[in-house]
């Protein structure tokens, strides 16, 4: 099993709170985490018939089996079931007494914030960081294969072919977690619409254009958007609003969680053809802006990630808000360094009036400045020191 950072979160939840959440895409190790944080308490999944019709008509009955608390895996199934154990904690407030985990994040949030509000520590677990696999030593030596792969589980702890595991998974999540949360009649469209959203992936979102491309009115793909959201499958990284006196872009970046998928859903079948590919440098930054979103997660903090573009196409690709002082960060996929990869640093710079050091990220290897930015080649950022 590979060490998960976000174990240190789920203890220090467990031990402010009565109820721990944990929330994430299908298949991102949840189950196996919080059985190994939490080995001594009961495990019943209610992905299981038997178990959560006994929840549904039972609920009583069913916490009953375990008065000092349990893990209940995909509680999504049953939300009904929050509300009893909101009864329970209130008479009993033992700290860590129940850990539940759900793949649904849409659903969950609802009728947490209804029935736990103040009893539950949320955390959210995403497909493996560079840090876990560098730390794993299972961090693929070539960035190609990295992005290919991605960071579900699965795909390092056994051998199944990428392109079957991609495949299986997509169609699992269309008959699940599609049905469960919209009555999308045509599955074929929604898995156009799938694909249209990994052609879209690191470039601003135009709901409007994405509607048309897929032939849906712009309501449905907003609604279909937020199903993918919803599942783990996509983000939205909104733009920074700061003033520096230009007028800047409102609508936000598309990004998803994983770049292994993203790459399925584009018909990439091999790392030699994601090198040559057009939608490699959009992966590339998928893969940066990503593992940032995870350390923010692993550490039990929401996201401080944003852009910044303004109406004269001036750009950077990645700022972070760390108490009101933002770091900005560009991302290039190309190995050489070349001079005009500075040009949106130091024109923010010269706008903001900002002395933070930039950083540049590049698709490269090695640590060093340059010109005043800091200069990571991606296996630097994605190991202990880059991030």
């Amino acid at each position: 099993m590979i060490q998960r950072v976000l174990t240190g979160t789920l203890r220090r939840l467990a031990n402010g709170f009565p109820v721990v959440v944990v929330t994430g895409p299908r298949q991102s190790g949840k189950t196996t985490l919080v059985q190994s944080v939490f080995p001594d308490k009961p495990y019943l999944s209610l992905e299981n018939p038997d178990s959560r019709q006994f929840a549904i008509e039972d609920p009583r009955g069913f916490l009953a089996q375990h008065p000092d608390g349990a893990i209940y895996d995909e509680v999504q199934r049953t939300p009904e079931l929050l509300s009893y154990i909101q009864g329970l904690v209130d008479q009993q407030r033992t700290l860590g007494r129940y850990i539940l985990t759900g793949s649904q994040n849409f659903t969950l949030s609802q009728h947490i914030s209804q029935s736990l509000a103040g009893r539950a520590g949320i955390a959210q677990l995403l497909p493996l960081s560079g840090k876990e696999l560098a730390a794993a030593e299972r961090l693929p030596e070539d960035v190609d294969v990295c992005l290919f792969t991605g960071g579900y589980p699965a795909l390092y702890s056994t051998t199944v072919d990428t392109a079957d595991w991609f495949g299986s998974y997509v169609t699992t999540y269309l008959e699940r977690d599609v049905r469960d949360l919209t009555a999308v009649r045509d599955l074929i469209i929604f898995q156009r619409f799938l694909k249209l959203c990994a052609a879209r992936t690191g470039q601003l979102l135009n709901l409007s254009s994405l509607a048309t491309d897929c032939g849906i009115a712009q309501s449905t793909a907003t609604a279909w958007l937020s199903i993918l959201e919803a599942s783990y499958v996509v983000f939205r990284l909104p733009p920074h609003f700061a003033n520096f006196g230009k007028r800047l872009v409102k609508s936000p970046k598309l990004y998803f969680h994983d770049t292994g998928l993203a790459a399925f859903l584009l018909g990439i079948q091999t790392p030699q053809q994601l090198a040559i590919h057009p939608a490699r440098p959009a992966l590339f930054e998928t893969l940066v802006v990503g593992d940032y979103l995870r350390n923010c997660f692993n550490n039990g903090k929401p996201s401080n990630l944003y852009f910044w573009r303004d109406s004269s196409g001036n750009e950077v690709d990645l700022l972070r808000d760390e108490a009101g002082t933002l770091y900005p960060t560009e991302i290039k996929s190309g190995q050489t360094v070349a001079s005009d990869m500075f040009k949106a640093l130091k024109r923010w710079q010269a706008i903001s009036g900002s002395a933070v050091i930039p950083q540049l990220i590049s698709g490269g290897t090695g640590r060093y400045e340059r010109n005043g930015v800091q200069v990571l080649g991606w296996k630097e950022f994605l190991t202990e020191d880059g991030v």
